[in-house]
């Protein structure tokens, strides 16, 4: 059994859910297994926006993001449900305890992939013994599909994840490289965006291949210090550990949104960037953390996307705070042309028990005003069990899908 376990090296894997949203709404419902079906914010609306889809509407050409108007041009039998975070954020929990219980090295990525460190599991098995009973598990148990790479390193799993797709393993070892790895398109390659893919075909990479012999000089000044790093995954070189604890860590919190049409009416603009900044809000009170930096994301009507940044003297965290730093931004920044998408992050984050202010002559009286609203909120939660403000601005999120999910369901999987 040693024989499949290197002495020095790793065995990695990573488990990649098979359009997961979907498949979780059937396996809670039988009825919809084998039928197209897509999971879309506003499904009784024009101008919902596709969250994600089976296997069965992928094959009519439905794609994540595609307006919801244009999927059913394509796929007019196409079933829409309405997200349901709670039952989602249930299977993602069970689905990582059924990993845990293989082995302690398990470092959850989003709610639906994460990475196993194997390397000392050859008791259970070979590592594709130990993939096939993982994946069976899953799918027996909650009946949930998923696929599996396996490799030496983290990178090299996520790549194999996705070459079989669903229900797919896929081992990929270092001197597989020259024929499963390299003939990919270079936007094919993990961590490298469509940006990084046309500046790198700037310089005549066209192929994960071509990294390899790139100028190394040429690649920095195009990518900077990136341009280095994705050389040597290309090479199949990746020391990043399968770390537990990174599950704890996060640098920003932030919270985008496309518009239904572009736009350059200020009212709708200043909407949106109360909602954004309320939706932030609402997620560092969740996580106890204050923030210190403000970025906003302008998308223009061309794809033209420009981020703008500002870092205070001192820690913020409210609604209003975040507006108003926000709307000077884009007030600063905005160049009058239509606007696709725009987006607000806080960054710079610290937990709230970890900062010592000490009040200047500035802000104390900013200070004596939040404490005595503090007590009123404080005698509310009092009389009604919980903060009512609090379940206003939750009542609102609750309904609207965005990427920040994704990483939110990592509070779950600590407790």
């Amino acid at each position: 059994m040693s024989k499949w376990y290197p002495k020095n090296g790793r065995v990695i894997f990573h488990v990649d859910m098979n359009s997961f949203y979907a498949s979780v709404e059937a396996a809670y419902n039988p009825e919809l297994k084998g039928k197209p079906l897509a999971i879309a914010g506003n499904p009784e609306e024009r101008r919902g926006i596709i969250v994600t889809s089976s296997y069965e509407a992928r094959a009519k050409g439905i794609k994540t993001t595609m307006p919801l108007w244009k999927a059913r041009q394509l796929c007019p039998e196409l079933i829409v449900l309405r997200p349901n975070f709670e039952r989602y954020r249930h299977a993602s929990k069970e689905l990582f305890s059924i990993m845990a219980e293989m082995t302690p090295l398990v470092q959850p990525v989003s709610i639906d992939e994460g990475y196993l460190d194997i390397s000392e599991c050859a008791s259970l098995g070979t590592p594709l013994e130990i993939a096939e009973n993982l994946q069976n598990r899953l799918k027996n148990e909650l009946d949930l599909p998923c696929s599996i790479g396996i490799a030496p390193n983290k990178f090299l799993a996520k790549m194999a994840s996705d070459m079989k797709k669903p229900l797919g393993i896929t081992v990929l070892r270092k001197r597989d490289l020259p024929t499963k790895l390299w003939p990919l398109n270079i936007g094919d390659m993990y961590g490298v965006g469509e940006k990084t893919a046309e500046k790198l075909n700037k310089i005549d990479i066209f192929k994960i291949g071509d990294l390899i012999e790139a100028d190394l000089f040429q690649l920095k000044r195009a990518l900077g210090i990136n341009g280095e790093r994705i050389q040597q995954r290309a090479k199949g070189i990746d020391t990043s550990p399968v770390d537990p604890e990174a599950v704890y860590d996060f640098k920003s919190i932030g919270n985008s949104e496309t518009l239904r049409e572009d736009t350059t009416d200020d009212t709708t603009i200043m909407t949106l960037l109360r909602k954004l900044a309320r939706k932030v809000a609402v997620r560092l009170v969740r996580k106890e953390v204050v923030a210190q930096t403000l970025q906003i994301t302008i998308r223009y009507y061309d794809r033209k996307t420009i981020t703008r940044s500002v870092t205070k003297s001192i820690y913020f965290s409210s609604e209003e705070d975040i507006f108003t730093i926000a709307n000077d931004l884009f007030e600063t920044n905005w160049n009058g042309e239509p606007i696709r998408l725009l987006g607000v992050t806080a960054q710079g984050l610290v937990e709230k028990g970890q900062i010592v202010e000490q009040l200047s002559l500035f802000n104390y009286q900013d200070h004596l005003e939040d404490e005595a609203l503090q007590k009123v909120i404080d005698q509310l939660s009092s009389k009604y069990g919980k903060n009512p403000f609090q379940t206003i601005k939750e009542e609102a999120d609750k309904d609207t899908p965005t990427t920040s999910f994704q990483k939110d369901f990592l509070d779950d999987f600590k407790q």
